[in-house]
């Protein structure tokens, strides 16, 4: 029998954002008041490393040598870089005072495309040590820095602040220590429009049932306070990150995230498997993004309360390459007044889509820590090289992931 959460307390109360290292605040949000209980996470390292968000110096190290070498599988995802037209040294930026997603007058897709070229940009200059896509980099990051003062839109609001909030600061975080980069100016630009929203978002939930959301809206804001925490040597906020995947009361949560675990198959439910796969993989490309930062910084959510979120990879992956897996009715609560609802079985809309969500989590489960993953490694081998923004599809969705797991993981 699977270990079921009991979900009647999450219903009918909203969700306090913890802050870590046993400190209590309480600050107006958004209108409304941010309360904050002290937990018991793990400590910010005392003094952060960096590069160390996304991507250690090691990882960045090898992924040079091999493709200088001429070695696969890093040749072929770098490859797979070059190719990708977000890449390219003559990207111009489009930056925008206000960004809009959701409602009328959306124009967050200029956003989204130059984040990640900023974003592969750095990294064409970071392995193939190309000068003019390090000043692209910097271009695009500077242009934005200078000019973004909002991000608005309905609801969506949080996943723009979320999405690109974590992608912006890892991207900057290449680029740190690079001449005529305003890491200052970029560094308050991501405090004043993405943090608010990405706090106000985990502390109120727009104001709905602290059910209502699913596990992606936590997670990408959760990874936005996380890489802004490190990119600004911010303990604290870092640390609110930390203890909100462990003991938040949102979906996002590590163990709301994956409310059921089926110990006899060493697997484990993920919330949005009920919805449809696309999402379901967002979630691990999520997830899997916040583990890796943190574990960059010394601290381990791949492995926190026995390797929950490597069971719900391997339920993910075991169900996207056509197996069966259990399904336990997963009930939420929906709204502003918590209204019930329930799935009873696992949702095959979009099973066995392809998205770059997999090379992170193979090369660490079974390459770092050695440990048996046959799942996630199919599904990894299925991916192939990994490709990243603007490979996956035109749309927002074929941005979700920043990509390039295989070159940047693989061991």
């Amino acid at each position: 029998m699977p270990h079921a959460h009991d979900n009647k307390h999450r219903l009918s109360r909203r969700g306090l954002f913890t802050l870590g290292g046993g400190l209590a605040a309480a600050g107006a949000l958004g209108g409304g008041i941010a309360a904050f209980a002290g937990g018991g996470a793990e400590a910010a390292p005392t003094a952060f490393t960096h590069p160390g968000a996304l991507h250690n110096a090691g990882d960045l190290h090898r992924a040079k040598v091999r493709v200088a070498a001429g070695v696969d599988p890093w040749l072929a995802g770098w490859k797979r870089l070059i190719a990708n037209r977000h890449s390219a040294s003559t990207w111009a930026p489009r930056p925008q005072a206000t960004v809009i997603r959701g409602g009328t007058g959306q124009n967050y897709p200029t956003l989204y495309h130059d984040v990640h070229a900023a974003y592969q940009n750095a990294l064409r200059w970071k392995i193939g040590g190309t000068k003019e896509h390090g000043d692209t980099a910097v271009a695009i990051l500077n242009a934005w820095s200078a000019t973004l003062k909002e991000i608005t839109g309905n609801a969506d609001r949080f996943l723009a602040a979320g999405l690109y909030g974590y992608q912006f600061a890892n991207a900057a975080e290449l680029m740190r220590g690079y001449d005529g980069f305003d890491l200052a100016r970029f560094q308050t630009m991501l405090k004043r429009v993405f943090q608010p929203l990405n706090e106000d978002f985990l502390t109120r939930h727009n104001d709905a049932c602290i059910t209502n959301y699913w596990a992606n809206w936590d997670l990408c804001n959760t990874a936005s306070l996380l890489a802004i925490g490190i990119l600004r040597d911010d303990a604290t906020t870092f640390d609110r990150a930390v203890t909100y995947m462990k003991s938040g009361e949102g979906n996002g949560s590590i163990p709301h995230a994956i409310p059921f675990v089926h110990e006899s198959q060493g697997l484990a439910q993920w919330q949005e498997s009920g919805r449809d796969q696309g999402h379901t993989m967002m979630g691990m490309g999520l997830m899997g993004a916040i583990c890796e930062m943190a574990w960059n910084q010394g601290i381990d959510l791949y492995g926190y309360d026995d390797n929950r979120f490597m069971k719900a990879a391997q339920y993910v992956a075991t169900y996207n390459l056509g197996r069966d897996v259990p399904f336990t009715t997963y009930t939420w609560g929906t709204g502003q007044n918590c209204a019930q609802r329930s799935q009873t079985v696992i949702s095959d809309a979009g099973r066995g889509q392809i998205r770059p969500v997999w090379g992170i989590l193979r090369y660490h489960y079974a390459r770092r820590r050695g440990l048996s993953v046959p799942a996630i490694t199919a599904m990894a081998e299925k991916v192939g090289a990994e490709g990243g923004g603007g490979d996956y599809g035109p749309n927002s969705g074929g941005f979700d992931q920043l990509g390039f797991g295989t070159l940047l993981y693989a061991k």
